[in-house]
């Protein structure tokens, strides 16, 4: 059995090695951003990135999920130092956002997961792939530098981020500029037919490339042409650790004294559920986005976020989930396995010890090119004609998450989206759930699925439509469910049937609820006599 999973890991392992590194060039400013907008310590972020590589990789049931510091906890972990009054604090209610985790695994609370319909899942996709394309563009045209919001859409930044689009382009950076687009021809180039039939250039990344395009453009043009070389600001900016102790001076240990303040626990509920939910959306949505459709176990995975987070606050780290942009990042660059995630992981380490010098040599521009491209597979054009096709219930539900996100937030968004997508799966099962029926003055009720009390007033409407005279067959073999409400509205209207000379015939009723026999009523108790 060993065997066989080393052998599964060795055969991916031409796939998983370049993803691994692309995923960690995209991961590295994102983990240092997340920091800086958390109020955090720079190296708390790579404490984090480094326990969801290296750590949760190996004990979450999905291949190609990957976790790290998250956008979507900075207000809360912001607030959260402020509110506790040191960085300390918040390691201790991390830890113990970690355990509740851990409960939440063992309690199989991840079945929520489950509950999130397709076209919302979809919609968080396109979302985040819209909020890419927004938050990248200042990057990619060297205009902007603060790149903590790149995974996030905070309502109190998002006017801010469309200025800053149109900002951008009215303060053009030469060398950002071609670096970035040249880039993206590249990954563009890459994806084509006659590129991906090559051996050789399926061997090697496009982000790989595009990386290496930006180091060698930036290098040549500081030399030679200084007006066209990208400023340093924007260049990835990695702190260099003298000597390898110097790295393990960074690592800080969780006050416990904090476990006296009532605080601590409300923040932790609160890291812990926030880490939770979007851990949940985040694995749904690698799922779809999994070429190989695999399912990874929602409950394992809330295990593995839980001892990730204990072990990251216990390390000085931020709160960790499992991160979708990234993940995306990792299955286009083409990872199959967990060995990806742990590769990205393992490059953090590395570079964090030995090479944080010479990675400062890449510029913001290449990783805005990498999430550019990345953003626009999530929020193509075809999803949104494909949704259009699929018809109303399903295109309202897919088009109010993607502007609810937008809008708001991530989690409200999605919150808004499940409320529309409810909304249309109640109605499409409002009108399922019963039907009428005409052929001259003979009229068939049939009760399909289950009858709940929603649809108490369209059963009223299709009595209202019954002519006297006539006859009527209440078919019920096909309900599962009645509830006590529907029942007791066709007592009444089989109790008024007489009046109005209706002769009504009632199949498959009996053991659902006993009801009286009364006169012109021809009662059958199997499906079979209908």
């Amino acid at each position: 059995m060993i065997h066989k999973h080393i052998q599964y890991y060795l055969h991916h392992l031409k796939d998983d090695v370049p993803a691994g590194i692309v995923v960690f060039l995209v991961a590295l400013p994102l983990c240092l951003g997340i920091a800086l907008a958390s109020g955090a310590p720079l190296f708390s972020g790579l404490i984090a990135g480094l326990v969801g590589g290296l750590i949760v990789s190996w004990l979450s049931g999905s291949q190609l999920s990957v976790s790290g510091p998250a956008a979507g906890l900075t207000v809360i972990v912001f607030n959260a130092i402020e509110t506790l009054g040191s960085f300390q604090g918040l390691l201790v209610a991390c830890v113990l956002a970690g355990v509740i985790q851990l409960a939440l695994g063992y309690l199989k609370a991840g079945i929520i997961g489950a509950f999130f319909p397709a076209a919302v899942i979809k919609g968080m996709l396109a979302a985040i792939g819209l909020i890419l394309i927004i938050k990248q563009i200042p990057h990619a045209t060297g205009y902007d530098t603060s790149y903590e919001g790149d995974e996030s859409y905070m309502l109190e930044t998002a006017e801010s981020s469309f200025l800053e689009v149109f900002d951008a382009f009215n303060a053009l950076s030469g060398g950002a500029t071609i670096i970035s687009m040249v880039a993206l021809l590249i990954l563009i180039a890459w994806e084509m037919p006659w590129f991906k039939r090559r051996a050789f250039f399926k061997l090697i990344p496009g982000p790989l490339i595009a990386v290496i395009w930006g180091v060698c453009y930036n290098l040549l043009t500081t030399k030679f042409a200084l007006a066209w070389a990208v400023d340093a600001k924007h260049l990835v900016k990695l702190p260099v650790p003298e000597n390898a102790g110097s790295f393990f001076n960074h690592f800080m240990s969780p006050d416990f004294s904090y476990l006296g303040n009532p605080q601590i626990y409300i923040v932790a509920v609160t890291i812990a559920i926030i880490a939770s939910l979007e851990t949940l959306l985040s694995l749904e949505a690698v799922d779809k986005l999994d070429p190989l459709k695999r399912i990874a176990p929602t409950n394992r995975e809330l295990k593995a976020q839980g001892v990730g987070n204990i072990v990251s606050g216990m390390l000085g780290g931020l709160p960790i989930t499992a991160v979708i942009v990234r993940s995306s990042a990792n299955i286009n660059a083409g990872g199959k396995t967990s060995l990806s995630c742990f590769i990205h992981g393992l490059c953090l380490l590395l570079s964090t010890l030995f090479f944080a010098y010479y990675l400062n040599y890449i510029p913001l521009a290449c990783l805005s090119a990498i999430l550019l491209h990345t953003g626009y597979k999530l929020a193509k054009p075809a999803i949104f004609k494909e949704y259009y096709q699929k018809g109303t219930s399903q295109l309202l539900p897919f088009v109010i998450t993607v502007l609810a996100i937008l809008v708001t937030d991530l989690l409200i968004g999605m919150a808004i989206g499940m409320a529309a997508g409810l909304f249309f799966v109640i109605k499409a099962n409002y009108h399922a759930a019963i039907t009428l029926t005409q052929e001259g003055s003979h009229y068939l009720l049939a009760l399909n699925k289950d009858v709940s009390f929603l649809n108490k007033a369209l059963l009223r409407k299709f009595i209202l439509h019954i002519n006297e005279n006539s006859t009527v067959t209440i078919d019920a073999c096909k309900a599962q469910f009645i509830d006590h409400d529907i029942l007791e509205t066709i007592e009444d209207f089989l109790a008024s049937a007489p009046d109005d000379n209706i002769s009504v015939e009632v199949i498959d009723l009996y053991g659902k609820e006993k009801m009286k026999k009364q006169e012109s009523i021809i009662v059958l108790d199997k499906c079979a006599e209908s």
